[in-house]
């Protein structure tokens, strides 16, 4: 925060003004000879003498955070004259809530390897794949063939088996009788 008083150039404000920069400048301790162009965004979306009212309103201490408030504001505003620093926090948060999504895929996907990784406490570990050689010859081979009642449907039925169930199976293995007993020619009486 250098005032002008102690350079012998003017500050940035005052020079784009094309005024003479006096010792009790208002614009001397934050809009600085090198940085030109920071008071010139600022002029032209708020005006010089609305920027003096507003720094001349507010206590000392707070100056230097409002004059970087609209600096920023005004170079937003500059760069996307419609939205200004809004377009610039709506585009951050779009790009954190992708950011979000993605880091909760990424903890689904580690959790799922984990517990792949991992058999579950409560389960017992499954035995080896039995093959053909170690199977008991009393214990009838079930057929993994699939039977397709419609093609077109894609409907899968599984072979019969030759395993007797403690409890009845909610579907029949024989294809279910034609509802309309009519070959759905009509002229039913109802």
């Amino acid at each position: 925060m250098a005032s002008s008083s102690s350079y012998s150039s003017p500050c940035a404000a005052c020079k784009f003004l094309r005024r003479r920069c006096l010792p009790g400048c208002i614009f001397a301790p934050y809009f600085p000879p090198e940085e030109p162009q920071k008071f010139a965004n600022v002029h032209k979306i708020f005006g010089a003498s609305n920027v003096t009212k507003l720094l001349n309103e507010l206590l000392p201490h707070q100056r230097e955070d409002a004059v970087n408030s609209l600096a920023y504001e005004a170079e937003a505003r500059v760069r996307d004259p419609v939205y200004g620093c809004v377009g610039a926090i709506s585009f951050l948060q779009r790009q954190v809530q992708r950011l979000q999504k993605e880091l909760d895929s990424a903890n689904a996907d580690l959790l799922r390897y984990a517990c792949n990784d991992i058999p579950p406490p409560s389960l017992p570990v499954p035995p080896p794949p039995m093959t053909s050689t170690t199977l008991p010859q009393t214990m009838p081979q079930r057929s993994y063939s699939a039977r397709f009642v419609n093609e077109a449907s894609g409907f899968y039925r599984p072979s019969p088996t030759p395993y007797s169930f403690p409890y009845t199976l909610p579907w029949t293995d024989t294809p279910p009788e034609d509802i309309n007993d009519g070959g759905g020619q009509g002229g039913g009486s109802l």
